[in-house]
């Protein structure tokens, strides 16, 4: 274990450390420089932190501002409640969520590049006003989609009271409220999808119990009318629907 993480590091180091020596001078310092009307300048390795940085916390990201939580949790139950093992496959399950989230947070992404993109281009804001401008939209996207009972929970752990103004809410109090309310919601969904498939389990083996047919699975048995009844209703677009439709733009 010891020899694979000397291994990693060497792997990670390597490319940084061939492109010090292809630049004259080797890589700056970690340093931050000021110009004389007051606009600083970073260095590249600096910026390289940066980048590395946020593609590290990109994932944690997009699971907890996002919709993806809630999607992939009702997908989740529902191929478990269908018992069709692995079908669809993790694959797909991820895609089909990927995709939903994108369409969930499409008109919370227009609004950001909208109100952030133009402005900043064109250098009406600076990098730190961008940012604040971008995570103050999807602030409010979480909080429409959080139970005021999880933020008063969070605020309250935190000493901080109510709020009289939902934009004066820290990030570090809505993200585990609104991961603790998508968790909440999902597995509500999930548990009412659950029960019809449940239903048909139960009749299965009370009939294969009554029939003296112990030894035969019910679960074998009972996917093929739980594949027809879920055909039967358009079951596919009626829970996407109706997952999209839970959301708050």
């Amino acid at each position: 274990m010891k020899k694979f993480s000397i291994f990693l590091l060497v792997l990670f180091l390597f490319p940084v450390l061939a492109f010090s020596q292809a630049v004259p001078g080797g890589l700056e310092a970690l340093t931050i420089t000021e110009s004389a009307n007051g606009d600083k300048t970073y260095s590249l390795s600096l910026k390289i932190l940066a980048l590395m940085t946020a593609l590290t916390i990109l994932p944690s990201l997009v699971l907890g501002m996002t919709a993806f939580t809630r999607i992939i949790i009702v997908m989740s139950i529902l191929r478990q409640a269908l018992g069709t093992q692995q079908t669809p496959p993790n694959q797909i399950i991820i895609a089909i969520s990927l995709f939903l989230t994108f369409f969930v947070m499409a008109p919370t992404f227009n609004k950001i590049y909208s109100t952030v993109s133009g402005p900043y281009q064109s250098g009406e804001m600076n990098l730190s006003e961008a940012i604040e401008s971008g995570g103050n939209e999807l602030k409010g996207f979480m909080i429409k989609n959080t139970r005021k009972n999880d933020l008063v929970m969070f605020a309250d752990m935190a000493n901080k009271g109510e709020f009289l103004d939902t934009s004066e809410i820290p990030f570090y109090i809505i993200l585990p409220a609104y991961m603790t309310s998508e968790l909440k919601t999902a597995f509500q969904i999930g548990f009412l999808l659950f029960l019809p498939f449940l239903v048909i389990d139960m009749v299965i083996a009370s009939v294969l119990m009554s029939l003296g047919m112990m030894m035969l699975s019910p679960m074998l048995i009972a996917l093929p009318f739980k594949l027809l009844l879920f055909v039967l209703v358009d079951g596919w677009s009626m829970t996407v629907g109706s997952l999209v439709g839970t959301f708050s733009p």
